[in-house]
């Protein structure tokens, strides 16, 4: 499996000094942990964000939990209570044989209903991942489509594999992508389910030319009917991902962009999906930019520490609005991994390294806003202030903002280590 389980360290390397931008503004916000995850029966490593219900915010952990038939856990669905920190396991994966229920969530959840819905990269009755459904008030879980159950001539996952994102929800459809599977090279699908019948279409398959891109790790985003997402690879002469387009109706993908251009300063690996903000859509790239945490690496995708970028969807034209590492020991951050959100004209995001060194070595991550008209970075929190990162480290997943707090998680820290959900308000 391609970039599946490609674990924080492959990243946590250290980044040089960049002269080029001016030091970055450090606004002061006050860190609060909500809960700190336990394993059993709560969950550990929570790689996605929050959504917030009524005033419940839920989300999902990538291990331990209740489950008995994984080594480590295979994950949970979580309520959490933001006034008192009370969390609810709703439902603990991998409960029946060969975890056909499915196993590792990361796709943030989408609400309808009393359900929510999310995606697992494994298990199923194929272990190719699954399309489930959780009652929010019973705790039910029922899967609504296993991946992996096609074949065209040896392509055993045609219908794609290993969802890594999150679905949307669109004229009575669910939408989503699959990081492997389809009909071409194992590259990755976009796909269209009926919620009420688990019928599955498989409306693109990545990887069918040279300029297509393939691994799309990230979900899409609905724009006035028309879908848009990221590839973390492919695309163009240097294969270092793409933004594209997907019309739900036909099936027809049109790549707006490929990054890897002018030695990869305009970005390279996008992972996240995308925000639209007043007629432009932006996102983040893990590495490139004008960074240079990686001067003597052989592999330029593996150069700068990423970007937040800016793309018009009508010409594809693609600008960088911030490059990540423009400060000594990148205390601005470092490889973004996470989806942007828009609030009041500005963006708001998380970095997975940087910031303050903690006890990470290389930065135990930050949360940030950026100016999009300006470019104006500033540092919201910087994690693991301290030695046993009390507050969180490695903060993987976006933010949310509820009534003017910030919402998120992290993959590790907190009191055993195993991940927190925390809240950021203004000093």
């Amino acid at each position: 499996m391609k970039n599946l389980f490609i674990g924080v360290f492959a990243v946590a390397v250290g980044c040089a000094l960049a002269l080029q931008f001016p030091a970055t503004a450090i606004a002061k916000s006050q860190e609060t942990v909500l809960h700190s995850f336990s394993g059993d029966p709560d969950g550990a490593f929570p790689r996605t964000g929050l959504i917030d219900v009524k005033g419940t915010l839920y989300g999902t952990t990538s291990g331990q939990g209740g489950g008995t038939r994984c080594a480590y856990g295979c994950g949970t669905v979580f309520a959490l209570d933001p006034g008192s920190g009370a969390v609810t396991a709703l439902y603990s994966f991998c409960n029946e044989q060969g975890c056909e229920d499915g196993e590792y969530p990361e796709g943030l959840l989408i609400d309808m209903g009393d359900k929510l819905y999310g995606t697992t990269v494994k298990g199923g009755a194929h272990d190719g991942g699954t399309v489930y459904a959780v009652d929010r008030k019973s705790g039910r879980e029922r899967v609504l489509y296993a991946f992996c159950s096609q074949q065209i001539g040896y392509r055993k996952c045609a219908d794609g594999a290993y969802p890594q994102a999150g679905l949307i929800y669109l004229n009575g459809e669910l939408y989503g992508t699959t990081s492997e599977g389809g009909a071409f090279s194992n590259s990755g699908t976009a796909f269209a389910l009926d919620p009420t019948t688990g019928a599955e279409t498989v409306l693109h398959s990545f990887g069918d030319s040279d300029s297509d891109g393939y691994d799309p790790a990230a979900g899409l985003i609905n724009v006035n009917g028309m879908l848009y997402g990221t590839t973390k690879h492919g695309g163009g002469a240097y294969g270092e991902g793409t933004v594209y387009s997907l019309d739900p109706s036909t099936g027809t993908e049109t790549v707006l962009h490929s990054f890897g251009g002018a030695a990869d300063a305009d970005g390279s690996g996008p992972a996240a999906g995308l925000v639209y903000l007043n007629g432009t859509l932006y996102g983040t790239t893990i590495w490139g930019g004008t960074g240079d945490c990686f001067p003597h690496s052989t592999f330029r995708h593996m150069a700068g520490c990423g970007t937040v970028f800016a793309l018009d969807p009508s010409s594809g034209a693609e600008t960088v609005v911030y490059s990540f590492c423009s400060h000594h020991g990148c205390k601005d951050g470092a490889y973004p991994k996470s989806s942007l959100i828009a609030k009041r004209g500005m963006l708001y995001g998380t970095t997975e390294n940087g910031g303050t060194r903690g006890s990470c070595g290389h930065g135990c991550g930050t949360a940030f806003t950026v100016n999009p008209s300006t470019g104006a970075q500033k540092v919201l929190y910087a994690f693991c202030p301290q030695q046993n990162c009390g507050d969180g480290s490695w903060p993987e997943a976006g933010l949310i903002d509820v009534k003017g707090t910030l919402y998120g998680t992290t993959f590790k820290g907190g009191a055993d280590g195993l991940g927190t959900v925390f809240a950021l308000t203004k000093q």
